[in-house]
């Protein structure tokens, strides 16, 4: 598995070496030893979740308070543009935000450790995401901050208007305003 910390060095984007032939493809898609060595630190799975959206969907930026989640996430059909965006208060990366593309295609997962609002928005048809978390969802320990948010001033790839949003997406806090707890590093 190759390992690559991004522009925010908590963040890690993973790519499974894969298996292929003309009767299909094989990898690994999560073992917890090489994933331990390639963010260098420990995490335990509590929670697998999986989400089919259609195209022009922008799920987030969520976050949970009191109970924060590490996740790593996938897209097993289609693609997304992926986003992480640190909110861990005394962090020198404070309000900075990554973007990766991550599909069916290029495999690619991306680590986001607790700490960071998380979103992502589908570029295909549809997209199946899965992703592990290390605590349970909390419906009263989840925010939101508005997709939007012109103090991060996040690139989307909307090329068709406005993404298409869910209620509570739609009235998510700015960055400033945001409920925030102590969280990761």
């Amino acid at each position: 598995m190759k390992a690559t910390r991004l522009a925010i060095p908590d963040l890690v984007l993973l790519e499974p070496r894969v298996f292929q032939d003309e009767r299909g493809f094989f990898f690994e898609s999560f073992n917890q030893r090489t994933f331990e060595e390639a963010v260098g630190s420990t995490a335990t799975f509590v929670q697998d979740n999986h989400s089919r959206s259609q195209k022009h969907v922008l799920r987030g930026l969520h976050y949970q308070i009191g109970r924060p989640q590490g996740k790593l996430v996938r897209v097993t059909e289609g693609e997304v543009y992926d986003v992480a965006v640190d909110i861990r208060k005394g962090s020198p990366y404070f309000g900075k935000w990554v973007g990766e593309v991550l599909s069916a295609e290029n495999r690619k997962q991306l680590w986001i450790p607790e700490g960071f609002a998380h979103g992502f928005l589908v570029l295909s048809d549809h997209a199946d995401f899965l992703y592990k978390t290390t605590d349970y969802y909390a419906p009263d320990c989840e925010r939101t901050i508005v997709w939007n948010d012109r103090s991060l001033a996040i690139d989307w790839p909307c090329t068709d208007g406005e993404p298409r949003l869910s209620p509570k997406d739609q009235v998510g806090a700015s960055l400033q305003d945001a409920e925030l707890s102590e969280m990761g590093r």
